[in-house]
């Protein structure tokens, strides 16, 4: 058995029946004025208003039975909205959503749609974000900002298809929207296909996006592809445009400049990286292994040696450091005392190894025979 009082409540002493629309004036005068601290206590007062009007008292046996006569949102549309925009501006995402989430969706406007999708993504709930995210191109498909923010919603959430497919989808009708390629061409290179985001890099280049992530990212996807020439150009660029303060560019330029045989301005573009990643115990690993490389490339063997010691310290299970300096010290640098030492060191962590690959093998057994002439 259920019953159903509708009661239309009393205002409050001091507020007649014109206080909803008194309250909503009141809130957007303070709008007006970028006032949204007072501005808000005006709009929640209109809602607590606009509540008081439909409460609804029962008792009930069966919730569902119950709900087919409670109406879904008793709050006048204008009154949930300006409320909702006021959260939003002061950063009350979670209010901003729960305000909204549950109106019809065709009662919300552009905006409020564009609050209730970014609400969720400034929460950091992805899934959230892309429910609403796509509710809302449902309706309004050529919206370029969100189309790019579900695109990298969907790569950053390990669907880069996806992605992929909701920015190509755009780009059939527009594609000169540089925040839409961007986003694209990320959700590529997440994907791995290099080539395809190398060539939309491009294209943003072409457009005037020479921005620090569009040339690290060109230069990125170039150095992936072997083509190392233009991943020097991109990424050199986007170092200068870093104000070469950004250490893993220049640790890639590095890389890319040792491997086109650019020894010293490599080896430089390394020490620099080496000394803003110092802490980066990972990072030095890779900066420490890529110096060594350099130099013994570009016939510096004691500096070679140094670099090498360096990756030690950062990598002392790393045998076949060892092994190349035992190398550098009896062959290149003709200081055996040294080399066998290294040697020694070399076979102590090789014959650990559990399943030692065929090379591997190879040198244990050079290191040895070497071992026994001493």
């Amino acid at each position: 058995m259920i019953t159903l009082v509708l009661l239309a409540v009393s205002p409050a002493q001091g507020e007649d029946t014109d206080s909803l629309q008194l309250f909503l004036q009141q809130g957007d005068s303070c709008m007006l004025q970028y006032n949204t601290f007072e501005a808000l206590h005006y709009y929640q007062r209109a809602f607590n208003y606009a509540e008081a009007q439909n409460v609804v008292q029962f008792s009930m046996e069966d919730a569902d039975v119950l709900s087919k006569y409670i109406p879904e949102d008793r709050i006048p549309r204008e009154v949930r909205l300006k409320l909702a925009d006021c959260h939003y501006k002061r950063a009350n995402y979670r209010q901003t959503a729960e305000l909204l989430k549950n109106m019809p969706e065709d009662s919300l406007s552009h905006d409020a749609f564009r609050q209730l999708a970014l609400s969720y993504q400034k929460q950091g709930d992805t899934d959230s974000y892309i429910y609403w995210a796509g509710q809302l191109l449902g309706r309004f498909p050529m919206d370029g900002e969100i189309v790019a923010g579900l695109t990298l919603a969907y790569a950053k959430n390990n669907q880069p298809q996806n992605g992929i497919i909701c920015g190509l989808k755009y780009c059939q009708r527009d594609s000169t929207n540089i925040l839409v390629n961007r986003a694209l061409a990320d959700a590529w290179f997440m994907n791995r296909d290099f080539t395809a985001a190398g060539k939309l890099y491009e294209r943003l280049l072409e457009q005037g996006d020479s921005t620090f992530n569009t040339l690290y990212s060109a230069g990125m996807c170039c150095s992936q592809i072997e083509d190392l020439e233009r991943a020097y150009h991109y990424l050199k660029l986007a170092f200068l445009i870093s104000g070469m303060q950004h250490a893993g560019c220049a640790y890639r330029l590095g890389v890319v400049c040792v491997d086109t045989k650019r020894y010293p301005e490599g080896l430089g573009y390394l020490d620099l990286a080496t000394q803003m990643m110092q802490p980066d115990t990972t990072i030095m690993k890779a900066i420490t292994l890529a110096k060594g490389e350099g130099y013994y490339l570009s016939q510096h063997y004691e500096e070679a040696v140094r670099a090498w010691k360096e990756h030690l310290n950062y990598n002392p299970s790393s045998v076949a450091t060892y092994y190349n300096i035992a190398n550098a010290y009896y062959y290149l640098l003709k200081d055996e005392k040294q080399g066998f030492a290294y040697y020694q060191q070399f076979l102590d962590k090789a014959l650990e190894i559990e399943n030692p690959t065929p090379q591997l093998l190879e040198m244990i057994e050079n290191a040895r025979k070497l071992c026994l002439t001493q």
